[in-house]
């Protein structure tokens, strides 16, 4: 199962707890705190607030998920894929976006403009889509 094995991967002890925060979080993809605690609640009804917190964490600081925020509304969601990709922000709805053309675009206009900035880990651009637009 892929829960178990990328939980193992990232030196993480497998737990149920873990296993059920990872499997959710597989079928929602994006997600803020409260929602992965009520997608829990229907199976898990004794895993507590805290307890979610923590495997979360534990997920962000191990890789295994990262945070993001979105930038109208300031609300963090987690989001399971910690692969080099992109967002566009539609309402409340969260689309990845992977586009390494774009990745590279970015990476070589920073460089050339800030040839400080040494060692660049990870590029995202938040595309927010306003349908009111023409453009």
């Amino acid at each position: 199962m892929e829960s178990i094995e990328n939980i193992k991967a990232a030196g993480l002890k497998l737990t149920p707890q873990r296993k059920a925060v990872y499997e959710v979080m597989m079928k929602l993809r994006h997600a803020k705190l409260e929602e992965i605690v009520e997608s829990l609640k229907a199976e898990y009804d004794n895993l507590t607030l805290s307890t979610v917190y923590r495997v979360l964490e534990s997920f962000c600081r191990a890789g295994l998920l990262s945070l993001i925020s979105h930038p109208e509304t300031g609300d963090c969601y987690y989001d399971i894929t910690v692969k080099s990709h992109h967002h566009v922000f539609d309402g409340n709805e969260i689309v990845d976006y992977k586009d390494d053309e774009l990745t590279q675009l970015v990476r070589k206009y920073i460089s050339e403009k800030r040839p400080d900035l040494k060692g660049i880990d990870k590029i995202q651009v938040q595309i927010t889509i306003n349908p009111d637009s023409s453009f």
